[in-house]
């Protein structure tokens, strides 16, 4: 299977598990809590209000909620590659500086999308090529304002056996049966536990982050279960002639 088939497989099996996604990740301990607190992070970043924030891989728009709460006054634009996510977030009350838009991250160069303040990307570098991560990270640097700031949030257990134990339990004893009696299908659950095996490990996130452009880059770990498992890294687009005055300061 080439990497266009991957990725078409992979949204398809985000459009049939739409309808019940949200009662799987709220039975998820600490899922809409650790959103909040990333959202919450990005918005004691922010210098404009109103801000204008993207929302990258929104899905069914629990991120986009949890920024909607954080930051008020924002407008926020939701970016997914799922139709079925997009239509379960377009059905939601939203107030009117709330829209979404139904493309890849991999596209975002091309959207139009007004420069933004900040940017969400909550569980979606995994689910990228390694190549893509880089591209996406670009272009994130390139659509955000001089001072902007990146929020992702992300599970990654690579490097760390304890992690990885953690990881494997929780999916084979809880996720993936749980899906099962949810919706009858464990394929994106499956999805899930490989995907974040096979990622990066925090240290290459953080590297991937730096080669894009960003600076000021921020780790934190969660607590609970998932110590070890959850990260959130924040980063900050440098204001105009600070990341050359930086590079001509390290040559010499």
């Amino acid at each position: 299977m080439d990497e266009l088939d991957a990725r078409a497989g992979l949204d398809l099996a985000f459009d049939r598990a739409a309808a019940r996604y949200d009662l799987l990740t709220g039975l998820n301990p600490g899922y809409h809590r650790h959103l909040a607190a990333a959202a919450d992070a990005l918005a004691g970043r922010l210098r404009s209000d109103p801000a204008v924030l993207l929302d990258l891989g929104c899905g069914s728009g629990s991120s986009t909620a949890a920024l909607a709460r954080a930051i008020p006054r924002a407008r926020i634009i939701g970016v997914d590659a799922s139709a079925g996510m997009l239509a379960r977030a377009r059905a939601k009350p939203w107030p009117a500086r709330i829209d979404f838009v139904h493309a890849p991250a991999q596209r975002l160069p091309d959207l139009g999308l007004p420069r933004a303040d900040g940017v969400m990307a909550a569980y979606l570098l995994r689910n990228l090529s390694p190549d893509d991560r880089d591209a996406v990270l670009a272009s994130i640097h390139a659509e955000l304002r001089p001072g902007g700031w990146l929020v992702v949030q992300e599970y990654s257990v690579a490097g760390r056996p304890l992690a990885v134990l953690t990881w494997d339990l929780v999916c084979w004893l809880v996720v993936i049966p749980l899906s099962w009696l949810v919706r009858g299908s464990p394929r994106l659950d499956r999805d899930l536990w490989r995907s974040v095996r096979g990622f990066d490990t925090t240290d290459q996130v953080a590297a991937r982050l730096a080669g894009a452009g960003f600076d000021a880059v921020e780790h934190r770990r969660a607590g609970g279960w998932q110590r070890g498992v959850l990260h959130t890294f924040l980063a900050r687009r440098p204001f105009e002639g600070t990341q050359d005055a930086h590079r001509r300061t390290a040559s010499r």
